[in-house]
């Protein structure tokens, strides 16, 4: 059964969903004056990773596995971290700019998961 085309938007200007042609990307974050700084994952990419070695791979424990509206298991930002992100993977950010050296990133193997800054 195909999923529909859906959006999720909140005033928060956090927990953004978008439903489009790559899947649903979940935006975990924020934005301020020192720019915008969002985690997003593909959805429909992550539920078909079984293992999700991403929760494990970070250090900081910022993803928790939980199931979606369609019955997959797919990882969530931990509410606690969504508001702080930019601070809590922050040691985790490589000093030459390469985005895939973090370590939830390298660990994905499907590539769901992107880091806005």
């Amino acid at each position: 059964m195909p999923r529909r085309w859906w959006k999720k938007a909140r005033k928060s200007n956090h927990d953004i969903f978008v439903r489009g042609e790559v899947g649903v990307i979940a935006n975990y974050g924020f934005k301020d004056g020192g720019g915008e700084f969002y985690v997003s994952i593909n959805t429909d990419m992550c539920a078909e990773c079984a293992d999700k070695p991403c929760v494990a791979a970070c250090p900081e424990s910022v993803f928790a596995v939980i199931e979606d509206d369609y019955e997959d298991e797919v990882i969530e930002m931990v509410k606690e971290h969504r508001k702080k992100i930019k601070y809590t993977c922050a040691p985790c950010l490589p000093t030459d700019g390469r985005r895939n050296a973090m370590p939830c990133v390298a660990a994905c193997g499907k590539g769901a998961i992107k880091h806005s800054w």
